[in-house]
C-alpha cells in the first residue's frame, strides 16, 4: 500500500520494485533501481525516510523515524530480512544482516557490514568499511568454557 499522511506523500522513482503487501506511508523517497519487498513498513509519519538508488530493503524490514530524527539509507545498500531501522544513517554500499536492530542517530558508514541479529544503539557510530558482529550472545566469553570439562 502505497498511503499518503495529509501532506506527505511518498515519492517513488519508476523502476522501482514495491511488492504488494509493502507499506510506504508519509514523507519516503525511494530512488532509481531500488526494491521494497513483501510485509515491509515504510512509516515516515514524523520524519524523511530517504531510500537511495539500487537499494534493497528485504522482507519483514521496519523502517521508521522520530521528529527530527530521519532514516538516510545511502545508494546501494542492502537491508535484510526483518531488521528494525530506527531513525539513523546507513551509508552507501552498506551490507545489514537480517534480524538486526539499528536505533536513533546510529551511523553506519560507507560500505560496513553488520552481521545478523546485531544491535546498533543509539548514537553508535562506525566508520567506513567497518564489520560489525555479535556472533556470541551479550555477556558470554566461549573462552572460558573451552575445553569443556571432563
Amino acid at each position: 500500500m502505497i498511503f499518503s499522511l495529509g501532506n506527505l506523500s511518498p515519492r517513488i522513482a519508476d523502476n522501482v520494485y514495491v511488492a504488494d503487501s509493502a507499506d510506504v506511508i508519509g514523507d519516503v523517497e525511494i530512488g532509481s533501481g531500488s526494491s521494497v519487498w513483501f510485509n515491509t513498513v515504510l512509516r515516515a509519519d514524523n520524519d524523511l525516510i530517504r531510500i537511495g538508488t539500487g537499494s534493497n530493503i528485504q522482507d519483514g524490514t521496519v523502517i521508521h523515524v522520530d521528529e527530527g530524527i530521519p532514516t538516510i539509507i545511502g545508494d546501494n545498500v542492502t537491508v535484510g530480512h526483518n531488521t528494525m531501522i530506527h531513525g539513523c544513517t546507513l551509508e552507501d554500499g552498506c551490507l545489514i544482516g537480517i534480524g538486526t536492530t539499528i536505533l536513533d542517530y546510529a551511523v553506519v558508514g560507507a560500505q560496513s557490514i553488520v552481521g545478523a541479529n546485531s544491535l546498533i544503539t543509539e548514537r553508535k557510530t562506525y566508520p567506513s568499511r567497518s564489520l560489525s558482529s555479535q556472533a556470541r550472545p551479550v555477556g558470554t566469553d566461549c573462552r572460558s568454557r573451552w575445553p569443556p570439562p571432563h
